[in-house]
C-alpha cells in the first residue's frame, strides 16, 4: 500500500493530477467557510446547530447550512436535476430519450439541460430556505425581499461554481468530480462530529455520569468502525451469473465460464435522497406558504402543517417508519431503472452469449429479473438499516440522532474512497505499461 502511494507520487501526470485535486478542494473549503452577507452568525449558531434535517441536507448535498455560506447549497440541486433529467430520459420525454442515443454529442446536450435545470432548482432552494430559516430563527440583519433575492443569487452563484469545480476534477484531476466534492465535505465534518460527540456525551455528562459518556463515546467509535467494514463488504458483495459463448466447443467448467455481475445494491444512496426529499418537501413547502403575507390560518392548513412535522421527524415511529418503507421501495425503483434485464438480454444475444441451462429470449430475462429482484431485496434491507441507524439509536437510547453515525454518509465515504483508490491505481498500471512498452 505505501509502495503504490509512493509510486503514485513519483509519477509526474498522476502527482499533477492528485494536486490538482486537493487546490480545487481546497477552494470548496474556503468557500464554504465564508458567511454570505447580511446574516446574523450568532443566530446560525443557535438556531441551525443540531437540526437533523440540516445535517441531511449538508450530507446528501457537500452544503454547510450550518454557516450560511455561499458553498451552503453545495452540489444538491445539480444532483437532483440530474436525477430528475435521468428519469425524465428512461421513455418519458421522447425528445430527452433521443438525446440519449446520440452518444457524445447528445450526453452534451442533457448535460446543458441538466445544468439550467439545476440552476432553477438551486434559486428556488435558496429563496425558500433563506425565508424559512429566517422566519424560524430571524438569521438575517435585513429580512426585505430585496435581501432574500441577492442571498438566493449568492447561493445560486456559489452551488454552480462548484458545479464547475467537479467538472475541472473530473477533467484534469482524481476520480469523479461531484462525488470528491460530497466526499471533501463529509470527511471535512468528522472532526467536528466526533468532537461533539465526545463534549455531549462525556464533558457535558453529569457529575458522576463521565465514565459511562465515556463508555458511549467508545461504543460510537466501535459503531463506527463496524459500519466502514459491513458498508465495504457489502459495496463488492456481487451476484455472478455465469455465462457462456455460442461459438465455444470446449467442456463447461470455471476456467470457460465468463460471469455477469449484478451489484447487491445497484441504487447506491439515490433511494436515501429521494425519499428525504420526498419526506422533507411538504413541510418546506407550507414552511413557505405560512410566511406569506396573503396566508390565513385556518384549522385545516394547522392539521396539515402538524402531520408534515410529525411525518419529516425521523425519530418519531410514525416518520421513522414512513422513511424506511419509502428507501426500500425507492431502491427497487432505482435498480429497475438502471439495471434493465430486457437491454441486457438483448446484449447477450447480441454477443452471443448465454446463460448456461436457461433458454436464451425471454426465459433468460425472466431469469435476470428473478435474481435482480432477490438480490435488491438484501440490498433494500441493508440500505434501510444504514439509513434507519442514527435515529433507532436516538429513540433507543438517550444519544442525539445528530451525533450518532452516519450510515448513509459512510456509504458515500467508503464508495468514493474505493473508486478513487481504483481510479489511480489504473492510471498508474497504465502509466507503467505505456513505460515498458517505450523500452
Amino acid at each position: 500500500m505505501f509502495n503504490t502511494f509512493i509510486s503514485l507520487f513519483k509519477n509526474k501526470d498522476i502527482r499533477t493530477k492528485i494536486l490538482f485535486t486537493l487546490g480545487m478542494l481546497f477552494i470548496f473549503r474556503l468557500g464554504a467557510a465564508i458567511t454570505v452577507p447580511g446574516v446574523d452568525t450568532s443566530k446560525l449558531v443557535s438556531g441551525l446547530s443540531g437540526n437533523d434535517l440540516i445535517t441531511m441536507m449538508n450530507m446528501l448535498g457537500a452544503g454547510s447550512w450550518q454557516t450560511f455560506s455561499v458553498f451552503s447549497m453545495g452540489v444538491g440541486p445539480y444532483i437532483t436535476a440530474s436525477i430528475v433529467i435521468e428519469l425524465l430520459s428512461m421513455d418519458v420525454i421522447p425528445a430527452l430519450t433521443e438525446l440519449t442515443k446520440n452518444g457524445q454529442k447528445g450526453r452534451q446536450q442533457l448535460d446543458k439541460i441538466t445544468r439550467y435545470l439545476g440552476v432553477v432548482l438551486a434559486y428556488l432552494q435558496a429563496y425558500t430556505m433563506t425565508l424559512t430559516f429566517d422566519k424560524a430563527y430571524g438569521i438575517l440583519v435585513n429580512n426585505t425581499t430585496t435581501t432574500y433575492l441577492f442571498i438566493a443569487t449568492v447561493m445560486t452563484a456559489g452551488s454552480y461554481l462548484l458545479a464547475w469545480i467537479g467538472d475541472r476534477i473530473a477533467a484534469s484531476g482524481i476520480g469523479n468530480g461531484i462525488s470528491m466534492i460530497i466526499f471533501a465535505g463529509i470527511v471535512a465534518n468528522l472532526p467536528y462530529q466526533f468532537s461533539n460527540s465526545y463534549s455531549t456525551l462525556v464533558t457535558a455528562a453529569a457529575e458522576g455520569q463521565e465514565f459511562a459518556g465515556l463508555l458511549k463515546f467508545i461504543a460510537l467509535i466501535v459503531l463506527y468502525i463496524a459500519i466502514i467494514v459491513l458498508v465495504i463488504f457489502e459495496s463488492q458483495a456481487t451476484r455472478k451469473i455465469p455465462i457462456q459463448y455460442t461459438s465455444s466447443t470446449t467442456k463447461r467448467n470455471s476456467a470457460n465460464l465468463n460471469y455477469l455481475p449484478l451489484k447487491i445494491n445497484s441504487a447506491s444512496v439515490i433511494p436515501v435522497i429521494f425519499a428525504s426529499t420526498i419526506m422533507v418537501a411538504p413541510k418546506t413547502i407550507m414552511s413557505l406558504i405560512s410566511s406569506a403575507s396573503w396566508y390565513k390560518s385556518t384549522d385545516f392548513t394547522n392539521t396539515l402543517i402538524k402531520i408534515f412535522d410529525y411525518i419529516s421527524d425521523f425519530t418519531k415511529a410514525g416518520g421513522l417508519i414512513l422513511y424506511i418503507v419509502l428507501v426500500f421501495l425507492f431502491t427497487f425503483f432505482y435498480t429497475n431503472l438502471q439495471v434493465d434485464p430486457a437491454k441486457i438480454t438483448d446484449n447477450l444475444n447480441k454477443q452471443g452469449t448465454y446463460i448456461p441451462g436457461i433458454r436464451p429470449g425471454t426465459e433468460t430475462q425472466t431469469y435476470i429479473s428473478m435474481v435482480l429482484n432477490r438480490i435488491t431485496l438484501l440490498g433494500a434491507l441493508f440500505l434501510c438499516f444504514i439509513a434507519a441507524l442514527p435515529y433507532l439509536l436516538a429513540i433507543f437510547t438517550n444519544i442525539p440522532s445528530t451525533i450518532t453515525m452516519g450510515g448513509t454518509s459512510i456509504i458515500i465515504v467508503v464508495g468514493v474512497a474505493m473508486e478513487t483508490v481504483k481510479d489511480l491505481e489504473d492510471q498508474l498500471t497504465q502509466k507503467e505499461y505505456k513505460g515498458f512498452m517505450k523500452r
